[in-house]
């Protein structure tokens, strides 16, 4: 599934309950999680129901803690993301709350850099329960291409030439290229 997929099923208010995000391109990631953490819910929700963590700094029980409670201030959505999952020493005990998720929480984990093992009983429940969003590298080659998609569709166009100079210029960074 394309990221575009993911942010059209979230701007119609089609959720699912755990979302991986996992790969070695983080500029895909990124905007997934931005998106999450700016745009699901209003500002006054955020404040009770939008919470951030990171992998280095947590632990999976309380990952599960902050997914197990229910939303507050008449809000019918919480939201928990959890930013450098790769980081996670004990991920694979996420399996726990993945088995039966709360409808009322979206929970966001941002594995980036490498896949998590597609043989792990977590990833298996994540697959049948929620969405996994793969970010793969862009070839060299198709970056130029990539350019122009991202340009279009900002009602932008760009010379193919430059494309080729831009790509060069900055190298394979998609971060870099869309600033």
């Amino acid at each position: 599934m394309e990221y575009n997929e993911i942010i059209k099923k979230l701007k119609k208010k089609i959720f699912s309950p755990i979302y991986l995000l996992m790969g070695e391109e983080p500029y895909f990631m990124d905007i997934l999680t931005d998106y999450f953490e700016d745009n699901i819910l209003t500002e006054e929700e955020k404040d009770f129901n939008l919470t951030v963590v990171y992998g280095k700094d947590t632990d999976s029980r309380t990952i599960i803690n902050y997914s197990k409670r229910f939303p507050m201030m008449s809000s019918e959505i919480q939201i928990v993301i959890v930013k450098e999952a790769q980081e996670l020493k004990d991920i694979e005990e996420l399996l726990h709350y993945a088995e039966s998720p709360l409808p009322s929480t979206i929970l966001v984990i941002s594995h980036k850099y490498k896949n998590l093992d597609k043989r792990s009983k977590l990833y298996k429940k994540i697959l049948e329960k929620g969405e996994v969003f793969e970010s793969k590298c862009i070839q060299e080659s198709k970056i130029p291409e990539w350019i122009n998609k991202e340009l279009q569709s900002g009602d932008y166009s760009i010379n193919p030439n430059a494309a080729s100079m831009l790509n060069e210029f900055l190298g394979n960074d998609l971060g870099k290229i869309s600033n």
